[in-house]
């Protein structure tokens, strides 16, 4: 198959620009520049379709997530991000999937362009909140994450993420808090992977997908 007839987050521009920035932060790992814990990274695949669906308590969540995963990874996110020069020319290079947030034309986009990442044999990330949420708070999860596996028949596997909002809080939490805190730790927990034929409805499915989350992000953080 050439390259061209796939998707940009699985082509060689895509796949260099992985490589390069994973090295740093495996470097930055190594050095303890933030102390990162990784849990349940053998339930990934070495190859094959999958979705990746995690909590999203932090701007800076993808890059621990994206950082933790050791194959190439697609992820959807606001386009708000794409009108940032240094991370919009990372998002393009990474191949990642801008949606804008209540226009139905740009979630039928999203939707077409993560099919085709899942028929390629991806990885797709995606934040069922469909924002970041702060701490105490909660929000529906989005019913795309169920239905595209549904669609697809690829697995879920559960992701919770812990800590991440005390090392860049949201704006709205910064309240006595510092705007970067290098010292405090962080969990990446992977769980186990959801078949979506195990479950007759789109809704049984979205359920049991919260329910892993916050099973992980509540277990003991050892």
């Amino acid at each position: 198959m050439s390259d061209e007839s796939r998707p940009d987050g699985l082509r060689k521009r895509a796949w260099l620009t992985t490589k390069l920035l994973r090295r740093l932060l495996r470097f930055l790992a190594f050095v303890k520049f933030v102390d990162v814990t990784v849990t349940g990274r053998e339930v990934i695949p070495k190859y094959g379709a999958i979705i990746v669906a995690s909590n999203h308590i932090s701007m800076v969540d993808a890059i621990f997530l994206w950082g933790a995963l050791r194959r190439r990874a697609v992820a959807i996110a606001m386009a708000e991000l794409w009108t940032m020069p240094v991370v919009s020319w990372l998002l393009r290079n990474l191949g990642h999937i801008p949606v804008v947030r209540r226009n139905a034309d740009s979630g039928r986009d999203a939707v077409a362009a993560s099919e085709s990442v899942l028929n390629h044999g991806g990885v797709l990330l995606i934040y069922p909140e469909g924002r970041c949420v702060s701490p105490g708070d909660t929000e529906p999860y989005k019913p795309g994450v169920a239905k595209l596996s549904m669609s697809t028949g690829v697995p879920i596997i559960p992701v919770g993420a812990i800590g991440t909002n005390k090392v860049v809080p949201l704006k709205r939490d910064l309240e006595g808090a510092k705007k970067f805190n290098r010292n405090q730790k962080v969990w990446i927990k992977f769980g186990q992977p959801i078949d979506p034929a195990d479950f007759d409805t789109w809704e049984q499915l979205l359920a049991e997908v919260r329910r892993s989350i916050v099973a992980l992000v509540e277990s003991e953080t050892v």
